[in-house]
């Protein structure tokens, strides 16, 4: 093309045409300089998201979004890695994996994000520590991350500014569910950390963001071959969000229980499980384990030994936290002045959960947003959540302890969780980790 014409780029999308590496390039580079405009780029989704990409133009997209902003530069001695879930309730994985990663000899710059819809957010659960800074400078993350090895703040605008100015206009024009342009969006901003290895945790069930398994293995599939075809490897795991992950939902009781999970304390099977899964195929990209056999009996060890718990102390003090957070969290982390226990209707077992209104339980106690910038209550949550397959009784077995700010909060949360809860026979046992993608087409070229 002579010249650049956002409309003739849109038109050849629109009409079914595979874009060009310089096509796509050109049109990101219109979003970052602001020649493009909010309508064109909500024409521009609508036609991905009607006529779809094919791999190399996702490879192209996700290198034209990264490429937008500042890529970090490292120089470390230790491997680059990072663990991205598609959100769950419940999901504190990302909170446990980073120090323990860091315990093994890997770094982990972690860029994360806040709680979407009725999931949890890392940034969230980390700003429930005092003091915990997730505003991060790009200059002070890199310095933390070469002297810990590990840290983890919250997106900034140098990093794939063209992706946040396009997820804004995705937002607001039923554009969010393209499989193109949530590749494109996670991948970016994680080509732009300069990492060397990534392990998706794409999660499926009522609690997902993609409840249908179909869908999560598309996009499973999709993060793979185009993390791999731009250069960074990437493999993924798809595990079940049918019920919670752990037994808490909210940020200080979810804090509380990675806590018990790094000092190498019993843990809730399916979230230990689940990182020691995600843990063992970091190490094994970054090649510090030669088999996930071999790299989860590291995992175990630096959880048993203390060296975890260690470096996610330090972690906490080099973003602002307490020095002491390790020793006196319970001082530090906030409790709700209403704790009481969600008693179900019958005696039974847990045959079925809505996770999903348990997580709006938890935003209904302010444990979440309802609007972009709310402020939320760090207090609030569910603990000793039940588990599929578990006995519940009106007296001595509840469904969950709730934490709330008011009487009237704790009501109209208790309602939500009682609609949660299928009381019956147990069910059949469910596979945590049901699929491990790797990639099998062959290799793509960089776009030009």
């Amino acid at each position: 093309m002579t010249a650049f014409l956002p409309q003739e780029i849109i038109r050849k999308k629109r009409d079914g045409h595979s874009l060009s590496p310089s096509e796509i390039d050109a049109f990101i580079a219109g979003i970052t300089g602001n020649s493009v405009g909010d309508g064109q780029i909500a024409a521009f989704c609508m036609a991905v998201l009607l006529r779809g990409m094919d791999i190399m133009e996702r490879v192209a997209l996700t290198h034209a979004m990264a490429a937008s902003g500042r890529k970090l530069a490292w120089k470390l001695d230790r491997p680059l890695l990072d663990k991205h879930s598609t959100g769950g309730v419940g999901d504190k994985v990302s909170i446990i994996l980073a120090p323990l990663i860091a315990s093994c000899g890997g770094a982990v710059p972690m860029i994360a994000g806040r709680g979407l819809g009725h999931t949890g957010g890392t940034i969230d659960k980390l700003e429930a520590i005092p003091g915990f800074n997730t505003a991060l400078s790009l200059d002070d993350f890199q310095r933390i991350v070469a002297e810990n090895h590990c840290a983890i703040m919250a997106a900034t605008p140098e990093i794939a500014p063209a992706d946040a100015r396009m997820y804004a206009v995705r937002d607001i024009t039923a554009t969010v569910e393209s499989l193109d342009l949530i590749t494109a969006s996670i991948l970016s901003k994680k080509l732009s950390a300069g990492l060397g290895g990534l392990v998706m945790d794409v999660k499926t069930g009522s609690g997902a963001f993609l409840p249908n398994p179909d869908d999560a293995l598309a996009l499973a599939e999709s993060l793979v071959e185009v993390g791999c075809g731009a250069g960074l490897p990437t493999v993924a795991l798809i595990t079940d969000m049918n019920q919670v992950l752990g037994k808490t939902a909210g940020n200080a009781l979810e804090i509380a229980e990675c806590l018990d999970v790094l000092k190498g304390r019993p843990a809730e099977g399916r979230l230990l499980e689940v990182t020691l899964a995600l843990g063992a195929e970091m190490l094994v990209l970054g090649k510090l384990a030669e088999t996930t056999g071999v790299a989860r009996v590291m995992l175990l060890r630096n959880l048993t030994s203390g060296k975890a718990a260690e470096c996610f102390a330090r972690m906490v003090a080099a973003q602002g936290g307490p020095a002491d957070f390790l020793d006196r969290s319970d001082a530090y982390l906030a409790k709700a002045p209403v704790v009481r226990d969600v008693e179900p209707a019958e005696a039974g077992h847990a045959s079925a959960i809505d996770v999903r209104k348990l997580g709006l339980a938890v935003i209904a106690l302010g444990g979440g947003r309802t609007r972009a910038g709310e402020a939320i209550n760090p207090a609030t949550g569910l603990s000793n959540v039940l588990s599929l397959g578990e006995r519940c009784a009106p007296k001595g077995a509840p469904l969950c302890r709730i934490h709330a700010a008011s009487a009237e909060a704790a009501d109209d949360a208790a309602a939500l969780v009682r609609e949660a809860f299928t009381i019956g026979h147990p069910p059949m046992p469910q596979l945590l980790v049901s699929r491990r993608i790797l990639r099998t087409a062959p290799a793509h070229s960089d776009p030009a």
